[in-house]
């Protein structure tokens, strides 16, 4: 019945909330493509430098070298027409045409592998997120444990001196478990006092 093959891109997507192993899956997927012998880039925005420059890490320390980048626009620099797999960590920090980028990208026949908060410590979509999430072939939304109560995990709790911060925060505040905490629905809080 088929006796032609193209290639097809694919989009897949990885999120949810800080600590549910966004970053620990995108490793997993690429390190197979590695294993495989697909020619594979990896790039992460430079904005995050929690732990390495030039590698994505997860946060129990399984890390993966990466191209650092500050707009999404620099992938295209390094994409060549041999490359099959391309992987994005932290994607929800690039800014710019993402979506066309990455979309370029697919429609060109490459995977593109994305990991990336859904959702702000304001609970709410984070940039251009649901975007890509509403474009992707594949999407894989994994919870944390809420580091109150226990439960099911699906919100960023951004911490200030212990403190739930305010709605008013800048939006972006690089950091791990020193300002963060995973939360499920009934302990997230946020300080709504000044809007």
């Amino acid at each position: 019945m088929y006796s032609h093959f193209v290639d097809v891109g694919r989009l897949e997507m990885i999120c949810g909330p800080m600590f549910s192993g966004k970053s620990e899956e995108l490793i997993r997927r690429l390190k197979r493509t590695i294993l495989a012998g697909m020619p594979t880039i990896i790039f992460t925005p430079n904005i995050d430098n929690r732990y390495a420059e030039d590698h994505i890490c997860s946060h129990d320390g399984k890390k993966l070298e990466a191209i650092s980048i500050s707009h999404i626009e620099e992938i295209l620099d390094y994409v060549k027409d041999d490359t099959t797999v391309i992987g994005i960590d932290e994607v929800q920090f690039l800014d710019g045409e993402i979506v066309s980028v990455i979309m370029k990208l697919v429609n060109s026949g490459k995977r593109v592998v994305c990991a990336g908060l859904d959702k702000d410590f304001k609970a709410e979509s984070f940039g251009q997120m649901p975007e890509l999430l509403a474009l992707a072939d594949d999407v894989t939304k994994l919870t944390a444990i809420c580091m109150c109560c226990g439960r099911p995990a699906n919100f960023t709790q951004r911490l200030i001196a212990g403190k739930p911060a305010s709605y008013n925060d800048p939006l972006i505040l690089i950091g791990a478990s020193e300002s963060y905490e995973a939360r499920c629905r009934l302990c997230y809080q946020i300080d709504r006092n000044d809007i």
